[in-house]
């Protein structure tokens, strides 16, 4: 039994590594392996320093029941640094968590490579990249960021599935301050180079920002309800004990409050379409009763993306957020959609999409940060997803955004649309701009200028076209979202797509 310096730890306001696996797995779970293993360096007198575990505690436990492989970097042993042997643990644990099909959870708080290996620590590095791509959309990956995290050391959590990290003790950049203000004389703070908040809320790295490391542990744990545990799982039904059925089996159980939640979808979208008001009272208004859990909830607003559950069974929700910067869609928001998509797509999770969106945002800002190549990716996530994908046009539906949030042109299987959508090329008011530029020159067209505009509005910006065109699949009344949803997802289950050409990969604009 090791020796652990949990004081040390302690002394920062920080769990020391084995406490935090404890914390993450069920209580008597957790199965240490490598604890023997050493470096081999001799450079700078490190063979007369004993490191036990080489600074990394690795191994197997259950999480809710079920198998997880959990590492944690120990900052109490040589600063946590990174040496082959610790990066080797890290990897071949990686790689035996793919061969026995659970996710792995990483907490990482450690000063960086280990500088007396030299090179030997970049290959460390090297192998945990490369399992980390393997593992990819093979089992889920979860980084916990409980400390620094700098230069090489970021790239494992980057390829990870999720990032979680914590206010005052998560440290996460290429280079640190000193380096900063070495080379572009610029003095900054940990906390404001590369911070859990700077991370959650600006440069779009972490999904979870946790106030301390216990909401931390159990935010990962309510996670690992919502994702099936390997490709090739079955998405996870609600946790709690259902009634038997007539064949012996049992059923899940869950909670809707129907009533309630018809009422608050009638009256949800205000009078002036003009006006924003939150996706998400739409979202948790259709999914059952408080399992809406949201990914990335700080980071571009305009887009809502998360885990619920609906009847049961987990689903992954997009949606634009009118409430946030009208909803449009920037970059961030785009790339957001793109990466949650792509995720549900690797582990066969349905998506349902709530659309209320103006278009791409315009203006060279946005155009020179590369909307284009943003938005572009949330075309390709969409059109290769191939989970079953449902659709709901709430309102706004505008031009190219219309087509990316997931239209049947991209392969939704059903799309529906409330009474109030306006499914077009532009808003009235752009279209008689254009359409009628002449005329409104002249103040005396006024009247007229505004009678074509109700008539767009009339023609072209309800429902009905799309409906006689077969774009969407049924004009609903709000408070039928729920049954809608329910039904298509029951029709879909075990849905199979055998068009795929035959080709290595595509090539996803990045």
């Amino acid at each position: 039994m090791a020796e652990y310096n949990l004081e040390k730890q302690h002394a920062k306001g920080k769990l020391h590594a084995i406490e935090r696996i404890n914390a993450l797995c069920d209580k008597g779970s957790f199965m240490e392996i490598y604890a023997g293993a050493r470096h081999q360096c001799t450079n700078f007198g490190m063979e007369k320093k004993e490191i036990p575990y080489d600074g990394v505690i690795t191994g197997f436990g259950t999480i809710n029941g079920r198998k997880v492989a959990v590492y944690a970097q120990d900052f109490t042993v040589q600063g946590g640094s990174l040496g082959k042997v610790h990066g080797q643990k890290i990897a071949e644990l990686i790689e035996k968590a793919i061969e026995i099909k659970c996710p792995v959870i990483g907490v990482n708080d450690s000063g960086g490579a280990r500088i007396q290996e030299g090179v030997d620590a970049l290959c460390g590095y090297g192998d945990i990249f490369m399992q980390n791509v393997r593992a990819s959309g093979v089992i889920p990956q979860i980084s916990i960021v409980a400390g620094p995290c700098a230069g090489g050391a970021v790239y494992s959590p980057g390829l990870t599935d999720f990032i979680f990290t914590v206010d005052k003790i998560s440290e996460m950049y290429i280079t640190g301050p000193k380096v900063v203000k070495q080379v572009m004389f610029m003095d900054i703070s940990s906390e404001d180079l590369g911070g859990a908040a700077i991370h959650s809320q600006k440069s779009g790295v972490a999904h979870y920002r946790c106030q301390n490391e216990a909401e931390c542990y159990e935010k990962v744990r309510k996670l690992l309800d919502y994702i099936p545990h390997f490709f090739g799982d079955t998405v996870p039904f609600t946790e709690k004990v259902g009634k038997t059925s007539l064949f012996g089996k049992t059923e899940p159980t869950y909670k809707y409050s129907s009533d309630k939640k018809a009422e608050e979808l009638k009256n949800v979208l205000p009078e002036d379409n003009k006006k924003g008001y939150d996706i998400r009272n739409v979202i948790t208004a259709v999914v059952d009763d408080d399992t809406f859990f949201e990914v990335m909830p700080e980071f571009a607003g305009n887009a809502v993306t998360g885990f619920a559950k609906i009847e049961g069974k987990s689903v992954g929700i997009v949606g634009n957020n009118p409430g946030f910067f009208g909803g449009v869609l920037n970059c961030d928001a785009s790339d957001k959609i793109s990466r949650f998509v792509r995720y549900c797509d690797c582990y066969n999770i349905p998506l349902l999409t709530f659309v209320d969106v103006p278009g791409f945002i315009p203006g060279p800002q946005e155009e020179q940060k590369g909307i284009i190549r943003h938005g572009a990716k949330l075309l390709y996530a969409y059109s290769e997803a191939s989970v079953p994908k449902v659709t709901v046009i709430t309102r706004k539906a505008y031009g190219g955004a219309y087509i990316a949030m997931c239209s049947k042109h991209l392969g939704a299987d059903f799309v529906y649309a409330w009474p109030k959508a306006e499914i077009a090329v532009m808003g009235a008011e752009g279209a008689i701009g254009i359409l009628y530029a002449k005329e409104m020159k002249d103040p005396a067209n006024a009247e007229l200028v505004e009678q074509k505009g109700q008539e767009y509005r009339d023609t072209f910006m309800t429902p009905t076209i799309a409906a006689q065109r077969d774009y969407i699949s049924a004009v609903i009344n709000p408070e039928e979202t729920r049954a809608r949803v329910v039904q298509s997802f029951k029709l879909l289950d075990g849905k199979t797509v055998s068009d795929k050409l035959c080709k290595k990969h595509g090539n996803i604009p990045l």
